[in-house]
């Protein structure tokens, strides 16, 4: 009841962002142990904070799907940014172009990411697993003869997702979130019903064999949004997504819409973003106190969960931690006012 989590990322220790672009210089064995000692780190900030459920941050990953790309055969290396220089922005991320039959011989090495979290995390906290929805792989893939559009290189990751979720499974993962921010960035524009076939194919493995979510924002890429962020378009439609859990971007929205959590909490739980995660504002334990009243007036606490708005591997490590501390502070503040354990 009104658990605490993340979505996925943490912030990459600065040790690691220099051995990342340094890497010729280690042997395979100290990268290994880059690998460990970066999610050790990201265990520790979580399981300081008190969270209820941690994921290993996503520290062996480039962004949090980019890597991804070095898992597919069928795809040539990506080209150089198209725009290096300015304010941060998506367009200075280049495409692949597909060069024959998309294939994962190998999986997409979340399978890896668990076994490793299972190995360091402590007893204690539930472990979570993230993994990209095909929708949103797809768009970094151009279309060609073979897989004319996006919905055609998306139809080929479907099952090459599913197959990473059932592989999750078989290594006990009991909690995954598949992450689709490219659909709630689009629905404005696509058909949602399309979307919510394609999801629930995907998923179809998990559905009723583990706590599987999902998380709904607008791009957090630098800190910046790519779309109308607008929950409207997206339901009811997103309402039959086969998740027992739905999360929403709320606080860097000032907690616009926040009266579609009383829908969502009809059928599944609500994870409410009430850290902003594009802000070096840190919100203090009463500022969450607050909001987590606020989503009361929506929702039941057994139908809550509370989170950061997105992933935090864009926000230093030094805010990171701290927000995440009083978010949790925060919100046992109300679970005493509730009488809730």
């Amino acid at each position: 009841m009104m658990r605490t989590t993340v979505i996925g990322s943490y912030p990459f220790p600065a040790w690691l962002e220099y051995a990342a672009g340094h890497l010729a210089e280690f042997g395979n064995d100290d990268v290994s142990e880059l690998q460990d000692d970066a999610v050790i780190a990201a265990i520790h900030d979580q399981t300081a904070a008190g969270l209820d459920v941690i994921t290993d941050g996503e520290q062996t990953r480039l962004d949090f799907n980019l890597s991804f790309y070095g898992f597919l055969s069928g795809i040539s290396t990506e080209p150089d940014s198209p725009r290096r220089f300015g304010p941060p922005g998506h367009d200075q991320r280049g495409k692949h172009q597909i060069t024959g039959e998309i294939e994962a011989p190998n999986g997409l090495g979340v399978v890896a990411e668990f076994n490793r979290l299972k190995r360091l995390a402590p007893k204690g906290p539930t472990l979570k697993a993230s993994i990209p929805g095909p929708y949103t792989l797809s768009g970094r893939l151009v279309p060609n003869k073979r897989y004319p559009d996006r919905w055609a290189v998306t139809e080929v990751l479907v099952p090459i997702v599913r197959r990473e979720i059932e592989d999750c499974l078989a290594a006990g993962c009991a909690e995954i979130t598949i992450d689709e921010p490219s659909m709630s960035c689009y629905a404005y524009r696509e058909n949602p019903r399309q979307f919510v076939d394609i999801f629930n194919r995907t998923v179809e493995p998990a559905r009723g064999r583990c706590h599987l979510s999902t998380h709904l924002c607008f791009g957090n890429y630098k800190g910046r949004a790519v779309a109308p962020r607008r929950y409207a378009p997206m339901f009811p439609a997103f309402l039959d997504f086969h998740v027992e859990e739905i999360h929403l971007e709320m606080a860097s929205r000032e907690f616009a819409e926040l009266e579609i959590c009383e829908q969502i909490a009809k059928t599944k739980i609500v994870s409410v973003g009430i850290i902003d995660v594009k802000s070096y504002y840190v919100e203090t334990v009463e500022d969450v106190a607050a909001r987590v009243r606020g989503c009361l007036q929506f929702a039941k606490p057994e139908r809550l969960s509370f989170a950061p708005d997105c992933g935090l591997s864009q926000t230093a490590r030094w805010a990171a931690r701290t927000k995440l501390a009083n978010m949790v502070a925060g919100v046992h503040v109300v679970k005493r006012e509730l009488g809730i354990p």
